[in-house]
């Protein structure tokens, strides 16, 4: 079994963020980079279907030269190689161009499974996992909460209104998941000290030219939202009913 799960250096938003003034990009002075959330439990799952049925398994990001820190943390907790696709100005790359590139990369690895966050932290594109299978030709199941392989077969589930819709599909697949499917390992200190001396595969990435352009990003708006007092005590109670049935609740 060899396993590709594919992962991209994000700026940790969690304290809060500023945009540049030319309203192109995060700001990322003074901010720490990290693995976005769906993509921590790809790297999990990953690792748990080679500890269950054997093989192997890759990390590969595409991005500068410092997104090597990302690949390391995943090595850290027991990934087995990783890829570095070092592209110019990576940060102008849509997820056509992204997508292509990993898929010229992907395809001579003859990899059964591959893993993608649902999407990334910071664009939130929701594209690349599938434009990739699409371009490899393989099956491709979006926003999985569940993953079982049988086989030359994997069992997928996603999580629904009422319930769940389960997918059958034969290897070689790609699947994105989500936040959820396991709850991802925090690597040991000997796992971080071996990390440094696994050798990361490079290869340099000529500059593409983007079909989608992106004009502006805008900050929401930071604020409360409204709060509307019905009343006090029992006196409430009919207002509170009225305001219920008024939003569809009941």
């Amino acid at each position: 079994m060899k396993v590709l799960v594919c992962v991209k250096r994000v700026p940790d938003t969690g304290g809060g963020f500023k945009l540049t003034s030319d309203g192109q990009r995060v700001d990322t002075t003074n901010m720490d980079f990290t693995i976005s959330p769906h993509e921590e439990c790809a790297v999990e799952e990953a690792i748990r279907i080679i500890e269950k049925h054997g093989g192997s398994s890759t990390v590969l990001t595409l991005g500068p030269e410092q997104a090597q820190e990302q690949l390391r943390e995943a090595l850290a907790k027991s990934v087995n190689g990783a890829i570095l696709l070092e592209a110019p100005d990576y940060e102008s790359w849509d997820p056509a161009a992204t997508a292509q590139a990993i898929a010229e990369a992907a395809k001579p690895g003859g990899y059964d499974i591959l893993l993608f966050g649902n999407e990334c932290a910071d664009a939130c594109n929701y594209q690349v996992g599938l434009r990739v299978a699409h371009w490899l030709d393989i099956p491709c199941v979006t926003g999985i909460k569940a993953l079982e392989i049988q086989g030359n077969k994997a069992i997928a589930k996603r999580e629904v209104k009422d319930g769940w819709e389960v997918y059958e599909v034969s290897l070689p697949a790609a699947f994105t998941v989500k936040e959820g499917l396991n709850s991802p390992r925090h690597p040991s200190l000997r796992g971080i000290m071996g990390a440094k001396k696994i050798p990361i595969e490079k290869k340099k990435l000529n500059k593409r030219e983007p079909q989608l352009v992106r004009k502006m990003l805008r900050k929401p708006q930071e604020g409360r939202g409204q709060i509307e007092i019905l009343g006090q005590g029992v006196e409430a109670v009919p207002k509170v009913v009225a305001k219920l049935r008024e939003l569809g609740v009941i």
